[in-house]
Parts: structure tokens; C-alpha cells; sequence
């Protein structure tokens, strides 16, 4: 599935080396992690799952093929974007086509790297580019609402469902306040989605810290933690200098070492990933054989046959049912036999929605 993250900020607050710390280390673990660019600015990551590892070893898998997610390392922006000001159109014009937003934050002090502000404060930082963001969003709104008024007036239906969201989420953003806070009945997300406002996707923030704090943070990561917090949205703290130098180790032993001797338990770029994975409200589940364990990406909420869709659309066009062992269980049982002999492992039908670690096989007819 086609879910990507863009990584957005000012300039010269780390996210290139992040996005390419993300791909690099991508890049090394290439056996276990399949990492391919798509284009320059695009790159995508394998989820890391310890579950699928387990799996594969009990149904003695000859290979391993973790879920992925996309990441698109986005222009820097500056104050002015929503005019124009910089790469502001091609920022904005990028951002639309993502998933989710992963805002990188300067956290740290360094003399040697110009801050287009010319201090630090990553609370105000990201007021900016929300600022931004919001104003793209509003002139958006204003045209398209000028627009959608004149057919609604011809009793076209679909102006008129237009018009019923985009007067709250007009009065939300001229008030200072992202699409995302607005609250809407289920039957109108879609209408809302349709809109492709770039202050509706979810965002999660990247705290980048120095090397120093990198296991602890610092004074300005906590107050993003707090900020974050209040809007009930993630923030991960990493330093990407770090990250980097850990990508560029070829072996786990060396990585791991690495780690142990800054106090940390892992890359922040796994945490990165995890908290992208959750941000876009997916969840993950397998399938294992003798020739490969495989971790497959679906929506929460997913039915049987739309994720048997995922592997391939003539099993989801011709879906019977799905033998099903949730992990705890499959772990317990020692694979797929034990678990039959358990009762453990259940026929699933159509209506069958899919839950986080779930093992499936599906019989299919076409």
C-alpha cells in the first residue's frame, strides 16, 4: 500500500540527514530490510516488527519480508510559502500528496549552522510552518467556497455537502486553528478528505537534539513533548548526527554496541517509523509459509477480503474465508498445526475485521 510520511521543516534543522540516515540504514540491512529509492527525494523504509521474526523462525520461513512505509523528504520552507516565497509552491504542492506530516525540529544549539530565524525555538518554528499551512488552506477554502455557492444554487448535491464542511473548517482556520481540529460526523470525513487540506493530515514531531541528549533530550525537546502532548499528537526525540553515524555501521553487532554505549536501547529512526505506522491508523498482519513470512499493511478497520486484496485483488474477488491465529496464540501454540490442534486458529468470513498480528491464510475460488 502506497501510505507516505513527508518530513517537513524549516531549512538547516536536520531533515535530509534524517531522510537519508532513514534511507541509509535502509540501505545496510538490505537482506532483512529492502530499501529502494523511487525518486531523489522519496524513500521507503521497512516497519520494524520483532513479531515477524518470531514467526518466521517457528514456521522455519527461508525469507523475511517486512511491511513497508514511504517517506518524501520535502523542501525546506520559510515564512512566506503560502505566497510563494522560496520553493513555497513546490513545498505546499508535495505536502498535499502525503499521507501524514513528520515536522522536524531544531533542538539543539550550533553556531556552525545559520538558523533562518537566527535563534532557536522550536515551539515558534513550528507555529511558522502551521502558520503557513493554514493560510494555503484558507485561500483554498475561500476560492473553492466562491465556487461551490454558485452550484449550489443549481441544486447540485455535491456543492451543497462541500459547503456544510467548509464553513466550520473556514471559521476554524481564520481563527488560527488547523482543518484537524475540527470535529466531523463519519458521513462527512470523506467529503473532508476530498478537500486535500494540507492542516487535516495527521502530524507527528521530530525533536532533533545533540548528541549529548540524544538518550534524554533536552530543555527544548521537552517543551515540544508538552506542546505536542496538549494537541495529542507524538513527538520523537533523535539526534540525526547519530542516526547517521549509525546507518553508516554495516554490522548489528557494531549498531547495537554503538547504541549501548550512548545509553540507548535503539535507532530513533525505528521509533520514527513506528510512530508513522500509528499516525496513519494502520495496523499490520502476516502471513507465513515455508518460502517466506511476510508482514502486510492495512487500514484499521479492514475487513478479511480487503486485506486478502492487499496480496493479491483475484483474493479478494473471490474470498471464501480466513484461517486465522492471532499472534499470542500462534507464538504459544508453536505455529499453525499446534494451533489447529488447539481450537486456537478460527474460520473467518466477508464481515471479519482484521485485528493488529493477525496470521492468515486465505482460500479463495476464481
Amino acid at each position: 500500500m502506497g501510505f507516505n510520511c513527508g518530513i517537513v521543516g524549516l531549512p538547516n534543522v536536520g531533515k535530509s540527514t534524517l531522510f537519508n540516515a532513514l534511507t541509509a540504514t535502509q540501505a545496510a540491512e538490505a537482506a532483512n530490510y529492502p530499501f529502494c529509492t523511487i525518486e531523489p527525494n522519496t524513500g521507503r523504509v521497512a516497519v520494524p516488527d520483532p513479531r515477524l521474526d518470531k514467526i518466521a523462525a517457528i514456521g522455519k520461513s527461508a525469507k523475511i519480508v517486512p511491511t513497508q512505509l514511504e517517506f518524501v523528504d520535502i523542501a525546506g520552507l520559510v515564512r512566506g510559502a503560502s505566497k510563494g516565497e522560496g520553493l513555497g509552491n513546490q513545498f505546499l504542492g508535495n505536502i498535499r500528496e502525503c499521507d501524514a506530516i513528520a515536522h522536524v525540529l531544531r533542538c539543539f544549539e550550533n553556531d556552525d549552522i545559520t538558523h533562518v530565524e537566527g535563534s532557536i525555538d522550536p515551539l515558534r518554528d513550528a507555529e511558522t510552518i502551521e502558520t503557513e499551512l493554514m493560510l494555503a488552506d484558507l485561500e483554498s477554502l475561500e476560492r473553492r467556497f466562491e465556487q461551490a455557492t454558485k452550484r449550489a444554487k443549481g441544486n447540485d448535491r455535491e456543492a451543497r455537502e462541500q459547503l456544510a464542511v467548509m464553513e466550520p473548517l473556514i471559521a476554524a482556520l481564520r481563527e488560527g486553528r488547523p482543518a484537524r481540529t475540527v470535529e466531523f460526523p463519519k458521513e462527512q470525513r470523506g467529503t473532508v478528505r476530498r478537500l486535500q487540506l494540507l492542516t487535516d493530515k495527521p502530524i507527528m514531531y521530530i525533536c532533533n537534539v545533540e548528541e549529548e541528549s540524544a538518550a534524554t533530550g533536552n530543555a527544548y525537546s521537552a517543551r515540544v513533548e508538552e506542546w505536542a502532548a496538549a494537541q495529542g499528537a507524538p513527538a520523537v526525540t533523535i539526534a540525526a548526527a547519530i542516526e547517521a553515524e549509525v546507518a553508516s555501521l554495516t554490522s548489528a553487532e557494531e549498531r547495537a554496541e554503538f547504541l549501548e554505549s550512548l545509553g540507548l536501547e535503539e535507532p530513533g529512526l525505528a521509533r520514527i517509523i513506528r510512530s508513522g505506522y500509528e499516525l496513519l491508523g494502520l495496523l499490520t498482519f502476516f502471513t507465513c509459509g515455508p518460502k517466506e513470512a511476510r508482514a502486510w499493511t492495512v487500514r484499521e478497520g479492514a475487513t478479511a477480503p480487503e486485506a486478502a486484496g492487499e496480496i493479491h485483488t483475484d483474493f479478494q474477488r473471490g474470498f471464501i474465508a480466513a484461517e486465522t491465529i492471532s499472534f499470542p496464540d500462534y507464538i504459544a501454540c508453536n505455529g499453525e498445526q499446534g494451533a489447529k490442534e488447539a481450537g486456537k486458529m478460527r474460520q473467518e468470513g466477508r464481515e471479519y475485521r482484521v485485528h493488529d498480528g493477525d496470521v492468515l491464510l486465505f482460500r479463495f475460488n476464481v
